[in-house]
């Protein structure tokens, strides 16, 4: 048997991909975090699969659904929301099933960020504007970050930053974010990104805070900072200038 974790992708039921769907079509036992995971992915499921809600599962219970169903030599779809590459919880996993002897692979999935940009119809490289994108959070109940890790240290690099389980702390990302990119950087707060309750929530760091005070967000969400979320009047990109030779599109003389 082999355990296939699976990134469901940031919400809506029809942003996982084709392989991820067609392993979850084909494991009878199906790990899901139900908490972030929608109900509608659970359709693709063989008939007569087994369900199992991770969310309210320890670490070691999750591992003997593993051992169970390697026991029966039956394959486990375990899926994870979003993108299985960042805050997944897979690599503990994944080192426990080592131990075991036990297969695996890993699907991606459309990452969080990428369905934040979306919601907000923006690119998030503009040229001569922003060509970094740092993915990041703060510090939490679940793990500490490095201490070289700040948003004071990626915010002098003037890059855009998503900001990920830090809706709690948006008071904090103001703080340590203003006095570097300033009072009218543009921010953008997209909660549950894609989901039918998708929520999104634009200003800047000088006036965010208040535009959220109304009808708060507290979880589930990405804080976009950074000048190229408004970004207007930009140069075009050379990739598509008609004076820009490509292999693609033939040189002089070639």
């Amino acid at each position: 048997m082999t355990v296939h974790f699976i990134g469901a992708g940031p919400g809506a039921a029809d942003l996982i991909t084709v392989r991820g769907r067609d392993l979850l079509a084909r494991c009878p036992v199906c790990l899901y975090a139900g908490s972030v995971v929608p109900p509608e992915l659970l359709a693709h499921c063989p008939p007569g699969a087994r369900r199992v809600d991770t969310a309210p599962l320890s670490l070691d219970e999750i591992e003997a659904e593993y051992l169970a169903a390697h026991a029966a030599g039956q394959d486990v779809a375990r899926l994870h929301s979003g993108d299985l590459s960042i805050w997944s919880a897979v690599a503990e996993q994944v080192r426990r099933l080592e131990r075991h002897g036990i297969p695996y692979t890993l699907t991606p999935g459309v990452p969080a960020f990428a369905a934040a940009a979306a919601a907000l119809g923006r690119e998030l490289t503009i040229p001569e504007v922003a060509q970094s994108l740092v993915l990041t959070r703060v510090s939490g109940r679940a793990s500490a970050m490095p201490s070289r890790e700040t948003l004071a240290g990626f915010g002098a690099t003037g890059a855009t930053l998503a900001i990920h389980l830090a809706a709690h702390a948006l008071s904090r990302v103001v703080a340590e974010l203003e006095p570097l990119y300033g009072a009218d950087c543009p921010v953008a707060v997209v909660a549950r990104a894609s989901w039918p309750t998708e929520r999104v929530v634009r200003g800047a760091l000088g006036d965010i805070e208040a535009a959220l005070a109304a009808a708060p967000i507290d979880r589930t969400a990405i804080i976009l900072v950074g000048p190229g979320l408004a970004a207007e009047g930009f140069r075009d990109s050379a990739l598509y200038d008609a004076g820009y030779q490509r292999r693609f599109r033939g040189r002089d003389g070639a």
